[in-house]
């Protein structure tokens, strides 16, 4: 990074970090830190929740992704605009009638206080757990590629989003997503456009799509159903596990997770809580497919220039200097032999596309496949000497893929501004999931177990050391994590073993008036170890367990209920 570069990324930060500050000055109470008044317009709420979801890890590893696994992904989101509706209907209304401040006190009035506290108490370590990823999956990439301890780099990345959590509460959270936001799409879309720019003359846009869909990238439907082969439902990403659990995933997290449901909330009426819900259920889809399109892209350019044998730099500098060196350096020579070849056979691909010359392109489709599949076990084989060298290694390199592009091939001023994004997407994510922490902690549990002569200013002060509290503890989180794998598929996965659970609670609730706390209880602590058990067993993708869980609490509280009724 050049003095432009880091200009740029100070301001950007300094700017967003002023600014948040600024928008929080004058909260006194509980309403106004965590509800921000009921103020909030549609606009900023729907920006709100998007920059929520958008955390670093979206564009971070969402682009690596593509560039592994190709656009299958996006078929996660497929069941996001249906959940949209349902929480319209259902969810919204009951919140905004009781005037909640979180989810979480609906289920006592509805249940009784264990059912609440047990539905508070599984939000609380689910997402404490995923903000000390939201916090370790941007340091460790910067640390790796730029050369930034890792340490010091988590405690900047959590540090200086506290400051205006801890001080401007849900409405500094909601402003600064907003500009967070815009920076981030500013961002993302100069990236897009570089990518194209970067690529050969003679290969446009369209023909670099052309490309990728020739080399299996741009599988963005996967409509296979095979329910008696186990391997379908291992598969992660196909229609029916993205419509089908990703619905029940959404509905979990837009439904049941104080990080979101606290965003809209802070709405100044049901009507300003739906049009922010049902145009994120419009927009996420689209977004999302366009970040992974940069994936696809990035690809296509590393197919017409040489990309590296492994994309985490740090890992291969290791490898250099140790006495598996000269093993490492023949496997990579092989594999630059190969990057000369593919970038001869993606241009008689390329041109044979432009000619509509079925049969030869049938020929360069081939060769460029297998020359790939040749270059993808080099990597293999690089990574294994890798672990020789070092056996604590984490050899995935999805998660760099984006940024080493990023930090090799955009010009100066603009790697700064990318780099800022990173930052800005984190922050987004974590303040709302930290001003979550903190509305859970304070409302489900200190609240509701402290002395009630309490006054209003207390629990407001309260609120502000619980903020920092979790942002300390998060941070914390971020220095032990390691061997995450795919960052945005480990956050996903973790908030699964839970999501399924917590909503399987909220749909009795809604929908099953008859059954009462006792059974709901039991049934969510049964099925929270059923779904732990599934899960380390590794027989199904973790997308249908939001399926299994909420199913289960359902089927096992009403039997439950009989039980309970038989015994009395």
């Amino acid at each position: 990074m050049g003095y432009l570069d880091w200009l740029v990324l100070c301001l950007t930060l300094l700017g967003v970090l002023l600014f948040g500050i600024y928008k929080g000055k004058g909260q006194k109470n509980l309403h106004s830190y965590f509800k921000s008044n009921n103020s909030m317009t549609w606009f900023i709420i729907l920006l709100s929740i998007m920059g929520t979801q958008a955390s670093a890890i979206t564009f971070l590893s969402a682009p690596g992704q593509a560039y592994t696994d190709g656009m299958r992904f996006v078929q996660y989101y497929f069941g996001l605009p249906l959940a949209m509706i349902v929480l319209c209907i259902t969810f919204v209304p009951i919140y905004h009638k009781l005037k909640v401040f979180t989810a979480y006190e609906f289920l006592e009035q509805r249940f009784d206080l264990k059912t609440r506290t047990l539905a508070s108490l599984l939000f609380l370590i689910s997402r404490g757990l995923s903000t000390g990823i939201s916090i370790y999956a941007p340091s460790i990439i910067l640390s790796s590629l730029l050369g930034w301890n890792i340490y010091y780099t988590n405690i900047f990345m959590g540090g200086l989003l506290i400051i205006y959590t801890v001080s401007g509460g849900a409405k500094a959270v909601a402003y600064t997503q907003m500009q967070q936001l815009f920076i981030v799409f500013i961002g993302m879309f100069l990236a897009g456009y570089m990518v194209v720019h970067l690529l050969p003359d003679g290969m446009s846009f369209t023909d670099a799509v052309k490309v990728a869909a020739k080399m299996g990238k741009m599988n963005v439907i996967e409509t296979k159903i095979d329910v008696t082969d186990s391997a379908w439902w291992k598969d992660k990403y196909n229609i029916w596990s993205g419509v089908i659990g990703g619905f029940f995933l959404a509905l979990s997290y837009f439904g049941t997770d104080q990080s979101q449901v606290g965003r809209y909330l802070t709405a100044s009426s049901i009507k300003e809580s739906r049009i922010s819900l049902l145009i994120n259920g419009l927009v996420k889809v689209p977004m999302q497919f366009c970040i992974l399109l940069i994936g696809a892209l990035v690809f296509v350019f590393y197919l017409n220039y040489s990309s590296p044998i492994v994309f985490n730099q740090k890992l291969m500098d290791k490898t250099l200097i140790s006495e598996h060196r000269n093993e490492f350096q023949e496997t990579q020579k092989a594999y630059e032999n190969l990057n000369s070849k593919k970038q001869f056979q993606v241009k008689e691909l390329s041109a044979s596309l432009k000619a509509n010359d079925k049969t030869r392109i049938d020929k360069a489709t081939i060769n460029l496949q297998t020359t790939e599949q040749q270059a993808l076990a080099l990597r293999a084989k690089a990574k294994k000497t890798i672990v020789k060298a070092d056996p604590l290694a984490d050899t995935n390199d999805t998660n760099y893929i984006f940024l080493y592009f990023v930090v090799h091939h955009l010009p100066i001023g603009l790697i700064g501004l990318l780099i800022a994004v990173i930052f800005l997407s984190a922050w987004g994510s974590i303040a709302a999931a930290l001003n979550s922490l903190a509305s859970t902690t304070v409302i489900d549990v200190y609240k509701r177990f402290s002395k009630k002569d309490k006054t209003e200013l207390h629990y407001y002060k309260s609120s502000q050391w619980i903020t920092l509290f979790w942002g300390l503890f998060c941070i914390c989180v971020a220095m032990f994590a390691s061997k995450l794998g795919s960052l945005i598929e480990a956050v996903n996965i973790l908030g699964s073993l839970f999501y399924g659970t917590i909503l399987g609670i909220f749909m009795v609730a809604f929908y099953m008036k008859s059954i009462q706390g006792k059974a709901v209880f039991w049934a969510a602590i049964l099925s929270e170890i059923a779904i732990i058990l599934i899960f380390a067993s590794d027989i199904i993708s973790f997308l249908w367990l939001n399926v299994i869980g909420c199913l289960l609490v359902m089927g096992l509280a009403y039997v439950l209920s009989k039980v309970f009724v038989k015994t009395k």
